[in-house]
């Protein structure tokens, strides 16, 4: 489907105001780029610098103007935007069929490094400017009282070209002056959600982003639970997905990697057996590990064994009671329950060594308390060149790799400063939000020789002096599994 240009524009703009502090050239090794912006038409940015503390200052950046509009997509037999050809052609008789004029689009989703580019087709009716919306959703009406499963498409979050805006917040923090730490923060428990803010209020940071993405598919009380590693104070709270990208902070340094972990239960009798999770539901004969970071309840239907500090099985316990301070616990169903039952009586001692593994180095990381990982969802940069990980990272779709949404970006130079951003989106004529590759585009623009895509959409959040300094696209800041956090010391 051709694309007009279409008239309309919204300029915003917002100051910060924190206290600006002092720094010279000299001092500087991440400084934000002169060249122009690297999205869209390449426009030159509007940027605002305030100084948040000693090696850390935060960038309000807007480029490009709206000229993108609405029309509407109708839906695959399957529900989704896209399809085959055929199944396309199908749909397209279907809108004929309610007197509609349908136009059928070819789409390619572009290869990442893990997969190839992929050509898919939708269906589509209308074009219309911005500020004539309620036509494009009176279109739709019309096409769903006919029967068709359709909905409102805002072109600018198509992932092709476009001009934007771009609404986007940039902390640049110098490794050469910052004199603080990194840590992870997952909140009052692993379990809950917590607001990005509500984390910076806890520990005091100069800042916070949101984490890596948690659990939506879990139960309503669990769906604070990372997916992938996570580890806050040297505790390994949530197991890794092999493979998947992640940023390792210790101290004031921060390393994207690849992780790998292993959990080993081994009873005083010498029977070792895999502890398959960590402060997660539980599947069918699995051996899960609870911390007292939980804050939930184990599983029902299994066996508990409750185990001191000193790896003492104080007691086995039907399943479903809570983690008490100080405790943790080997939680076993079905085959995992018979091992319990057998190899971790009361009084016996049941070790738990846990193993956390660079996968680029190939080295073990020593689990102490100045060790925190925060899981990311998608690796963007690698040694300064784009390599995008989306399918070993479980986000190979179209609607992940292609269409733009909210994101929430982390990056290293080379000389191992960190850099943080936002780059707010799904608000159409305000700012547009960023597909994988432009996310990439983006980051190795401000510098990053290697960078991660965390969590992104409604979750992404940036949270300068207690104040949330981003624009959330659910219109408010949302409850999150876990936070970057940017300490004073």
């Amino acid at each position: 489907m051709s694309r007009r240009t279409l008239a309309s524009g919204l300029a915003i703009a917002a100051a910060l105001t924190l206290t600006a502090l002092p720094a010279t050239a000299e001092q500087q090794s991440v400084r934000f780029p002169s060249a122009k912006f690297p999205l869209g038409a390449r426009p030159v940015p509007t940027k605002t610098m305030t100084a948040v503390a000693q090696g850390i200052d935060l960038y309000d950046v807007k480029a490009g103007t709206s000229t993108d509009g609405y029309t509407v997509s109708i839906l695959m037999p399957n529900g989704r935007d896209a399809g085959s050809r055929t199944a396309a052609e199908t749909v397209a008789a279907e809108v004929e069929a309610a007197g509609e004029t349908p136009s059928v689009q070819e789409v390619v989703r572009p290869a990442v490094a893990d997969a190839p580019s992929q050509t898919l087709y939708m269906v589509r009716v209308g074009l219309w400017p911005l500020k004539d919306k309620k036509k494009a959703d009176e279109m739709a009406k019309k096409l769903k009282d006919a029967g068709l499963k359709v909905k409102v498409d805002y072109l600018g979050d198509d992932g092709v070209k476009t001009t934007g805006p771009w609404n986007v917040k940039v902390a640049l923090i110098d490794v050469r002056t910052f004199r603080g730490s990194y840590a992870a923060s997952l909140g009052a428990s692993v379990a809950k959600r917590e607001t990005v803010s509500s984390m910076v209020k806890a520990r005091k940071a100069l800042l916070g982003v949101n984490g890596g993405f948690f659990n939506i598919h879990t139960s309503p009380a669990l769906r604070g639970e990372p997916l992938g590693a996570s580890v806050v104070g040297g505790k390994l709270l949530s197991e890794a997905v092999p493979g998947r990208s992640a940023v390792v902070l210790k101290g004031r340094t921060a390393k994207i990697t690849e992780l790998r972990s292993t959990v080993t239960a081994i009873s005083q009798d010498g029977e070792k057996v895999e502890v398959n999770g960590i402060n997660r539901a539980a599947t069918t004969d699995e051996l899960l590990l609870y911390t007292e970071e939980y804050g939930a309840k184990t599983p029902t239907g299994g066996v508990d064994a409750v185990i001191d500090a000193s790896n003492k099985v104080v007691g086995l316990r039907a399943s479903g009671g809570a983690v008490t301070a100080g405790m943790r616990v080997l939680h076993g169903n079905g085959v995992a329950a018979d091992w319990l039952n057998e190899h971790a009586w009361q009084g016996w001692k049941v070790e738990i060594d846990t193993k956390l593994v660079d996968l680029r180095t190939k080295r073990a990381l020593q689990l102490t308390p100045e060790l925190n990982v925060v899981a990311g969802g998608v690796g963007l940069v690698r040694n300064g060149k784009v390599k995008i990980t989306a399918k070993l990272d479980g986000h190979d779709s179209i609607n992940m790799i292609l269409r733009r949404h909210p994101r929430t970006l982390l990056g290293t130079t080379r000389n191992g400063s960190l850099i943080l951003a936002t780059i707010d989106g799904r608000q159409p004529g305000v700012t547009v939000g960023a597909n994988f590759v432009e996310a990439a585009q983006f980051m190795r623009w401000l510098g990053a020789t290697q960078a991660i895509n965390l969590d992104g959409g409604g979750s992404t959040a940036m949270v300068v002096g207690n104040k949330v300094v981003n624009r959330p696209s659910d219109g408010a800041e949302r409850a999150v599994g876990d936070a970057l956090l940017v300490l004073p010391q």
